[in-house]
Parts: C-alpha cells; structure tokens; sequence
C-alpha cells in the first residue's frame, strides 16, 4: 500500500472519530416524553421492604377542593401556600425573566395541581404504632392561620391543626430574603395517651418539566447527598427504580445517618429538602407510574410524644435559583455538607470548580461577563504558558531540522526502518521532542469542556451581556448571514436548527478566520491530503461551534490570538522567522499540473496501463 492511500485511509478514519466523539459528547436532544400518554405496566420485581421509617402514602393526580391562600412576598420571590396541607405550591422568582424581554412573565418554579405541570412542596406527619393517618395533618388536611398574615423576610406565620385525640399540631414557617424557607412542625399531647408519629417533607412533579432538554452533559431530574455521597437520578432512571410493595411504588431508599439533602435540580433551578444536618434521616426517590408523578422524600424517626410533652422537628426547603454564591453561603451558613455539589459540575468538576469560582471573581471585578471571559482565557494561557513554551519550542526546532530530515529521507531511500532509526537519533541529538506538540492540544481539550460545562450549566451566564448584539452569552450568536447581520429585514433563523448552523453569525466566522490564520504561523504540509484536511478543520470547526454558547466561541477565539502571538514570538526568538503572508499566498495558489500527477495511484510494478 503506497502513502497517498495509507494518507486516505488515515484521513477517513480519523474523520469517522471526531463525528463519532462529536456525537457522544453531543448528542442530539432526547424525545420528548408525554406525561400524559398510556403508561406500560411495570415489570420489576419487588425489592426488599426497608426497614427504617415506615412509608408515606404516595402523592395522587386528583383534583383539589379550593382553599384559602397565604401571600408570600419576598425581594427574590413571589406567590402563595396553600393551607389545604400547607402546600408551598405556588412560586415564581422576581430576578429572572423567562426571555431577555424585561416584560416578560417571570420565571415559574412551583404550581399548584390543577395547573399545567403541578411541581410542589408538602410537609406532614406519618403514623407509627397505634396511629391512624386520619389522625395526623397530611397533604389534604385544611389548616388553620394562627398568627401572621403575609409571608415576608422576618414576618413568619404560624398554621394549627387540632385532631380529636388531643394532639395539637402547629407548622411555623418562615422565609429569608433569598430562596431558603424553613419549616417547623411541633406536636403537643394534650390527651391521656402517648402518640407514635414521625415527620417527612415531599416534593412531588407530576409528569416530567416541560423545559425538559434532555442533553447529555446536562443532570435534569434528582439530586441528593447521604453521608457524603452525591446521587444523581435522572427522569428515565426513576422509571427504572423497582417495586417496593411498601412504598407503594417503584422507589430507593436510603438511609442516612448524619448528613444530606434530596430534591430535583433543573438546568438553572431546584427544589431541595434539607433536614436538620446531624441526625439520621431516609431519603426516597419515587416514581408513581399510575400518576406519573416523580417524588422526592426525607423522613424523620419514628418519635414517641407522651401526654403533657411536645416534640419538635425542623426542615428547610430550597426553591429558587441555583446560584454559586447563594448556594456557598447556605452551605456554610447552614452547614450544609456538599450543597454546592447541586450545581453541575459534571465529570471535570476538578477543573470546573476552580475555573467557576476564578471566572466570577473577574466577573466581580470587571462587571462585564464576556470581558471576564477574555480575562479567564489570559490567566488558563497563563498557566499552561511553561508547558506551551516547550511545545513550541519543540516545534521551532523541528523546523530547524527540516533540511536535515530531507536529506536523511534522500540518503536512506525507502528503508523505513532505517530512517525512523536514524530519525530518532537525530531527534536524540538536537534534543528535540516531535510529540510535544500535541502538548497544548492535549491541554486545551479538559479546559475547553469544562469552561463549556460552566457557561452552560452555571445561571450567572445566563442572559449575561457582552457587547453591541451579544446580549447572551450562554446562547449562540444571534446575528446571522441569512439577513446579512441585521441589514435585511427578516428575522434569522432560529437556534437549534440546519439554517441557523448554515447562516452563522459573526462570532464564529471570526473563529474560523483565527483558526485559520493560526494555521499560517507554518507551511503547509508536503501531503496533500493532510494539507486538505488541515485547511478545511478552521472551517469545519467554524460550523461546528456556530451553535454553541456565544461565551465559549468568544473563549475559543481570544485564546486563538493569545495562541498565535505566542507561537510567534517564541518562533522569532529561536531563530525561524514564519513567512505568514508567504504562506497564505501559497493557500491560495492553483497546484501544478505536475504535483496534481505526482498524486494520482500508480500502476504496479510489473505491470503496464493500457
């Protein structure tokens, strides 16, 4: 097999790998799921019955009578509880908008059943040994206001409800001026006999979110931690989770015994249990397939309340934004073990984290996110600045080497074996490393997914500004060649879709062009296929990224010019001055008819053509 097919073969095959890598990484969005088609019968068997607290009756689709309201009104958040089981069911975040448009709705968390996707919250008491459930305030139980009206920052309200067997059950809830509720459930015997009877906290969906994107890099679904240990559950893996008779539907349970939290994350938002940090607690996933309802729980043990005596039990539920600092500060204000961990991080969290928290101290600094961007791409350039010297050091010294490994290729003919001999000798002597080029490639590929995992997941990108058009940067470039950026009258077309990555905007052609003239700092190589594939990646890869975040194509691009003023300087002070020009000339020149034969397959030897 001559070169020029061993060329093709290699061209092809790495092709196939980066389109089956692009794939993996990102691929195309999951079908959407109706909550409301025919569910298929579940087929698991039945799991072993736990044996920590006894099971809460699973949350039901069936309509709710009305009932009176409570306001709640804070700077961060707005909407209502239901005194029918105190339900905190009704909630939307003032702060953020559901579009860039200042006038558009804000942004909905919770609804109430009844509404279009019922997502909430509901605390209760469950039976122990002698007790009935009817006797205990659950997720129907209609409350009564004690004291307090409106839910404010400093203006709790206390709810009572009284059975007929002298337990008195009071509910104090109280909200700070962020996303954090606190809820606190105490229960006075006044009867002649003791009461067995544990508290548990709920957060039921029904049916999936319907801003579900279902993207690989993305966690959407539940969220947890017990004992140190991150759980993450996605929809489709709670429909997996076995029969537990007990439960009453497809459940895990786990049991914790100092730490932890449980509740649903989205992309931006969640809504969290958090029970009182130190004590044991069993945390449950569910999922109801006759309801196709989606449950989180926390349950607390079994208490025994003897007459004359009250028992007191605190949870507090996050709903709100998951954003970084809010989150750090309730991790350490409320010791809250692994709480930041709500937030995706994904698999290079070890290089997301810092590059998140670096990121926002810029951001803090500057006040301007893209501008933070090109400063974060200044300190990673930074960083790596002794391993790049030495790749490109590297590869300055190679092309000082060049007219000896010509001659070294004209000395030794086709023995290959002789000449990768005597190539690594040479390479030996001229201390010269030929694979450390593929040093600041090999780099750049963690640092690239992991800012691409920041600017994606982290909300503070979201609707973050840059400049002129870039009015977001966790979305593609808006601008477009379908309209000629803005000077034809029609509006471009929309993100994800085969038009929009045609009809790129602005940003990423600036990318292709960086990329390419990146490529000039050297000749191009002698084979002209691997000449071919070099000079379509910029482009290939200015299509590619045309879709993605705004702030990772401004990333990508400034750390092209950085690349490319290192490269250059470093070249100059060894001595090889790049012909940048004389290269781009060349890029553009028709082939000899000569070289274009010198590529064609030859006939074997031995034989002729007719």
């Amino acid at each position: 097999m001559d070169d020029q097919n061993k060329n093709l073969i290699l061209a092809t095959v790495l092709s196939f790998l980066v389109i089956l890598g692009w794939f993996v990484l990102f691929p195309p969005p999951e079908a959407k799921v109706d909550p409301n088609a025919p569910l298929t019968a579940v087929t698991q068997t039945e799991a072993p019955a736990a044996t920590g607290t006894p099971a809460v009756t699973p949350e039901v689709a069936e309509p709710l009578p009305e009932a009176p309201r409570l306001t709640v009104d804070t700077p961060r958040l707005a909407g209502s509880i239901s005194l029918l089981g105190a339900r905190i069911d009704d909630l939307s975040l003032k702060t953020y908008r559901e579009t860039l448009d200042p006038a558009s709705p804000m942004v909905r968390l919770l609804s109430p059943v009844g509404q279009d996707h019922p997502y909430y919250a509901v605390f209760g008491w469950g039976p122990g040994a002698g007790m009935a459930a009817d006797d205990l305030p659950g997720a129907k139980t209609e409350w009564q206001i004690a004291k307090g009206g409106t839910l404010s920052p400093g203006q709790p309200v206390t709810l009572t409800w009284s059975n007929t067997k002298g337990l008195t059950f009071t509910r104090d809830i109280s909200v700070d001026d962020r996303f954090m509720f606190t809820v606190t459930d105490s229960v006075a015997n006044t009867g002649a006999a003791p009461a067995s009877l544990f508290p548990y906290g709920i957060v039921a969906r029904h049916g999936k979110p319907a801003g579900l994107q279902g993207f690989y890099v993305l966690h959407e679904g539940i969220v947890g931690r017990t004992d140190g240990k991150l759980t993450e559950e996605k929809y489709k893996d709670l429909e997996k989770l076995p029969v537990i008779e007990r439960e009453g539907a497809q459940a895990q349970v786990t049991e914790a015994t100092k730490d932890g939290w449980i509740g649903f994350t989205d992309k931006y938002w969640m809504t969290t249990l958090i029970p009182e940090q130190g004590q044991p607690f069993t945390a449950v996933s569910k999922f109801v397939p006759s309801a196709s309802i989606y449950q989180t729980e926390t349950r607390h043990p079994v208490q025994t309340v003897a007459p004359g005596a009250t028992i007191t039990s605190t949870t507090h539920l996050f709903a709100g934004a998951k954003e970084w600092e809010t989150i750090r500060a309730y991790e350490a204000d409320l010791n809250v073990p692994g709480f930041i961990d709500s937030i995706d991080w994904g698999w290079f969290f070890f290089f997301t984290k810092p590059i998140f928290h670096v990121l926002h101290w810029l951001n803090a600094i500057i006040g301007n996110m893209g501008l933070a961007i090109i400063a974060l791409t200044f300190v990673l350039k930074l960083l790596v600045l002794p391993l790049a010297y030495k790749s490109y050091v590297s590869m300055a010294k190679m092309k000082e080497l060049q007219p000896e490994l010509e001659a070294l290729k004209e000395r030794v003919g086709d023995d290959k074996q002789k000449m990768q001999k005597e190539m690594m000798q040479l390479y030996k002597e001229k201390k010269v490393n030929p694979a450390a080029g593929c040093l600041p490639i090999l780099i750049q590929i963690p640092i690239f997914f992991a800012l691409y995992k920041v600017i994606f997941v982290t909300i503070e990108l979201r609707h973050a500004p840059f400049f002129g058009w870039l009015k977001d940067l966790s979305a593609p470039d808006p601008s477009s060649l379908y309209n000629l950026f803005g000077l034809f009258p029609w509006a471009p077309p929309p993100h994800p879709s085969l038009m929009a990555t045609v009809f790129i905007g602005v940003l990423p052609i600036l990318l292709g062009i960086t990329m390419w003239l990146q490529q000039k700092l050297n000749p191009a190589p002698a084979d002209p296929i691997q000449q071919q594939i070099f000079s379509y990646m910029p482009w290939i890869f200015m299509f590619m990224l045309g879709s993605f975040a705004s702030g990772l194509v401004v990333y990508w691009i400034t750390n092209n010019l950085i690349t490319f003023g290192q490269q250059y300087i470093i070249m100059r002070s060894h001595g090889h001055k790049p012909d940048i020009f004389g290269n781009i000339r060349s890029s553009f020149k028709k082939k000899p008819a000569e070289a274009v034969a010198a590529n064609k397959p030859t006939a074997p030897k031995g034989k002729t053509r007719k």
